[in-house]
């Protein structure tokens, strides 16, 4: 066995609210599907690699390293990542 650390990795990601879907779809690159959509009854749906992910009002949707998005919730979130200023 070997131990092994994560690359330090910028990533680009936008926090859903609720509300803000075309920011959420523009940040997506799409206005439409399938990169995701918009329903009334169960909120945003994200199209990845594992399948379609469902996004609750206060998760991120994050942008993976081979251009594939994902949300993640925001205590996971809090715990992954930290907002980067990019300096470094």
């Amino acid at each position: 066995m070997v131990k092994v650390r994560s690359r330090p990795v910028v990533k680009e990601a936008q926090r859903w609210n609720g509300e803000n879907v075309g920011e959420v779809l523009a940040f997506l690159g799409r206005n439409d599907e399938p990169a995701g959509y918009w329903n009334s009854e169960t909120g945003l749906h994200i199209f990845t690699l594992e399948g379609e992910m469902h996004a609750s009002p206060g998760d991120w949707i994050v942008k993976g390293v081979s251009g594939e998005f994902y949300p993640v919730k925001p205590d996971i979130f809090a715990k992954t990542y930290e907002l980067w200023n990019g300096d470094e």
